[in-house]
């Protein structure tokens, strides 16, 4: 019999309630006592990944180390819990599906028919499990997206009740984590919601063991009481969660409110060692308590939702943190540069990133954008398209090669400095065929990428089919950019810069899914760095220029003029 123990999230009452953060959150609470911790989303819809989906439906796509397109909730469970995930780390109902039509096609069900109880929740608890056995985990938790009541993920719930049946009984502990509105006009919280949503989850053959409810207000003691009466759970075991400043107050919320020995006691688990939670305390301490703000522009054309840029934005974070800042981000929709202009809508920043993305919309703005950045030594960082629009705008503007361009938004260009790689050009699907997951890189000695990671060989996460065309190296080298980053066989360029400059960077690779809220990601740090150089620069000249208009005559006074 497995040791391992399972703990399923559900959610109710609204979407978007923070399941991801609170899943993470306990994680990390749960490995900061010497546990094995592994996590895994169920999401119910029906494509095979996310890799398709527009931003807008569905936020950021983050990329595994093995090359998987996962939910962003990933995202959050790596850096709270600082343990890679994988491919297995996310299920779909499409990923379901698919497999186990697959082995009906193959004849593996010998004739019978295929049906959502037993085939289907049977697929989804395989993937459950393997996932434990995969990472030897002592814990499992298990977040099921959607909310209760939604159609799609009945099989979901399904699945995870089923479990409880070949488990023993303190083996699986369920939490459910739903929101409490607030009336304005009587002042009060409501928990009649969670009630409903507790009972729907039961009609469903699945008791809540854990309450965590989500909410903009403090919550008293009666409501704990009261919830715990009418929903049939243990008084300790309601975890008010309150809107928090960061999402890296959220694991020492849940420490302090007990939540952790409540899942220690339910397992009959004892930690392995001294809880270990002082330098998340230090770094959140950091957060709160930084004087200066450092101001960053993000560039892109999903801006109006931020969570398609996610791990930039934490990236940013990260390395604001590491120097003591805090960080503002001025969210810059790229179309809008072409019309409003960079002097308009780029003017004060102290640093410049320009993400990822697909499709030639707003890829006009993100090159003035790096013109901009170029032309007035605005720090600069680009990530993977942000690199390829800085060797476009690059061509154009100091090469002299007009029409300079990527065929991914112009085939007939004369000067493709961006081409599609060899290798992708008689690909026909469009999902999971990309260059995905990591891959290593070498660095140019003494290159400020080479300076930023102190390392002479790097390996990370890719998401493309475009790189640099390799005809024109030559050129951009001899006029000032450094490919200060090559594949190992040298073939593919993963970082160029500007020499000339003091932080005009382009990585092909994401480095934002490598940083950590206690372990920024050099580059980065690097581009804060700049940006607080810049800042202070700028602030120390006006300072000289107030300081020698002081002491300036007055003019007026010496003539005698009345």
């Amino acid at each position: 019999m497995s040791n391992i123990k399972y703990i399923f999230c559900t959610g109710g009452v609204v979407s978007s309630v923070g399941k991801g953060i609170t899943v993470a959150a306990i994680g990390r609470i749960l490995k900061a006592r010497g546990l094995k911790v592994a996590i895994q989303k169920l999401d119910p819809y029906l494509n095979l990944d996310p890799g398709t989906m527009s931003p807008y439906q569905h936020g950021e796509v983050f990329v595994t180390q093995d090359g998987a397109e996962t939910d962003l909730d990933l995202g959050h469970y790596e850096r709270f819990v600082d343990e890679p995930v994988s491919n297995l780390s996310n299920v779909t109902s499409g990923q379901v599906y698919s497999e186990v039509l697959e082995k009906e096609r193959r004849g593996d069900y010998l004739g019978k028919t295929i049906q959502v109880i037993p085939h289907i929740t049977n697929e989804i608890k395989r993937r459950i499990k393997l996932l434990g056995k995969a990472t030897k985990a002592d814990i499992v938790l298990v977040e099921v997206g959607g909310t209760v009541g939604d159609i799609e993920g009945q099989p979901f719930l399904e699945a995870i009740r089923q479990m409880r049946t070949s488990l023993k009984r303190r083996d699986a502990l369920y939490i459910h984590v739903t929101f409490l509105p607030y009336i304005g006009a009587t002042k009060e919280l409501k928990t009649k919601p969670t009630q409903h949503s507790v009972r729907e989850l039961r009609s469903m053959g699945i008791a809540a063991n854990v309450i965590i409810a989500r909410t903009d207000h403090p919550v008293s003691k009666e409501v704990v009481e009261k919830i715990s009466l009418f929903c049939d759970v243990d008084e300790e075991a309601v975890v008010p969660l309150i809107t928090a400043d960061s999402i890296y107050d959220v694991p020492l919320m849940l420490e302090d409110s007990g939540l952790a020995d409540y899942v220690m006691d339910w397992f009959k688990l004892e930690p392995k060692q001294k809880i270990d939670l002082d330098g998340w305390r230090e770094m959140v301490a950091h957060m709160d308590n930084a004087e200066e703000t450092l101001t960053v522009g993000i560039v892109g054309k999903y801006v109006e939702l931020e969570d398609a840029y996610m791990s930039v934005k934490e990236a940013l974070v990260h390395a604001a943190t590491a120097h003591d800042q805090a960080l503002e981000v001025k969210w810059i929709q790229s179309e809008h540069l072409r019309k409003d202009g960079c002097d308009e809508l780029l003017k004060g920043l102290d640093a410049i990133v320009v993400p990822g993305g697909f499709g030639y919309r707003g890829v006009e703005g993100k090159i003035l954008a790096a013109q901009y950045a170029r032309e007035n030594k605005v720090p600069y960082l680009g990530l993977c398209l942000g690199m390829q629009v800085m060797c476009i705008e690059f061509a154009r503007n100091v090469l002299e090669l007009e029409d300079a361009n990527s065929t991914e938004f112009d085939e007939n260009t004369h000067s493709p400095v961006i081409d599609l790689m060899i290798d992708q050009r008689d690909i026909t699907d469009m999902g999971g065929t990309m260059r995905l997951g990591a891959y290593p890189c070498v660095l140019k000695p003494g290159s400020v990428a080479g300076k930023a990671y102190n390392v002479d060989q790097i390996e990370e996460r890719h998401r493309h089919r475009w790189e640099f065309n390799n005809d024109f190296r030559e050129q951009y080298q001899e006029k000032g950019m450094s490919f200060s980053g090559l594949s190992p066989d040298e073939l593919l360029v993963e970082i160029s810069e500007i020499v000339d400059h003091p932080f005009m960077v382009g990585s092909q690779f994401h480095p934002e899914f490598l940083s950590r809220p206690n372990r920024a990601h050099p580059l980065f740090e690097g581009l804060i760095k700049a940006g607080i150089d810049r800042r202070d620069s700028k602030g120390a000249k006006k300072a000289k220029s107030r300081k020698n208009t002081e002491k300036q005559p007055d003019k007026t006074a010496a003539q005698g003029t009345d």
